[in-house]
């Protein structure tokens, strides 16, 4: 490897060259302590026969040690500027592949399925700016794709949520999707100041593999259902569930039904309780409810 793009005045030198800046809208914020993209990669490559997808290689830093441990890289990235530095930062390398184009439009199952028909397992890792961590996580884990594991560092906030308890302001659909569908472990703590620019709080990296599939439960209405009880947090889970199902007389019948306090809000809900609303609404007529 040649000298470590996320150093400092590496990272200078590149944005200067190319007369780059972060760019807010994009949540930019490039990883300047070569250790932690390191341990990142490390712990995204489960083995010798990976094909990594990265979403927002940004100038480089993490690809590059991606690219020293996995068999292929392939980044999807949004902001037009980078392919071109990408080509020149990553040049020593010749098993990556810079996608330009937005992650949440790709149809993840079908680029998933094309490397697993050439043997090799996919698995995620990123560098994920807060505004889009939670579309592009539900994104993730409702595309039915086979991906082996999940590596991604975020704003530690939104880390908190996964792992959130009930009756917590961190509990939400995110945690509830997730506590169904992964376990989730914790890789490393990431300080705000290894970043350029620094942001205002500290990340955390996360790593998510996923549980056997239930095969009684329709993911993808099981979810919908779920993010609708938490449209408006601070309403009753029967207000946001009415509106679910466009009929607020069916909506208290099925709460009743799977045995559900109407006054209750979704925060207060465990998952055995959002499985027992959802065989309620499958077993009635689940046409009958829907976004």
């Amino acid at each position: 490897m040649k000298k470590p793009i996320a150093t400092p005045s590496r990272t200078k030198e590149i944005l200067d060259t190319y007369e780059l800046f972060a760019k807010k809208n994009y949540g930019q914020n490039f990883l300047t302590e070569p250790s932690v993209v390191e341990k990142i990669a490390r712990n995204a490559i489960i083995n010798d026969h990976c094909v990594v997808f990265e979403i927002g290689p940004g100038i480089g830093a993490l690809t590059q040690y991606l690219c020293e441990y996995a068999k292929e890289v392939v980044c999807f990235e949004i902001d037009s500027r980078l392919p071109e530095v990408l080509k020149d930062t990553l040049s020593e390398y010749d098993n990556v592949t810079v996608i330009l184009q937005d992650f949440l439009e790709i149809d993840l199952k079908e680029w998933v399925k094309k490397y697993q028909d050439q043997g090799m397992d996919v698995v995620i890792a990123a560098n994920l700016p807060y505004y889009i961590t939670t579309p592009i996580l539900f994104k993730i884990f409702e595309s039915e794709a086979d991906i082996k594991a999940i590596t991604v560092m975020m704003q530690k906030e939104v880390a908190d949520r996964f792992n959130a308890q009930v009756n917590t302001k961190e509990y939400n659909a995110l945690s509830i999707v997730t506590q169904y569908r992964c376990d989730v472990r914790s890789v490393m703590k990431v300080p705000k100041n290894v970043f350029n620019p620094k942001p205002n709080v500290d990340s955390a990296v996360l790593q998510f593999t996923f549980h056997k599939k239930e095969d009684s439960i329709n993911e993808q209405v099981f979810f919908e259902m779920v993010k609708a009880c938490f449209k408006q947090r601070r309403k009753t889970i029967l207000n946001n569930f009415s509106e679910y199902c466009n009929d607020k007389e069916k909506a208290k019948q099925y709460l009743m039904d799977a045995k559900i306090d109407e006054k209750r809000r979704a925060e207060s809900l465990t998952l055995d309780e959002f499985k027992q609303l959802y065989e309620v609404i499958k077993n009635v007529n689940p046409s009958e409810c829907k976004n």
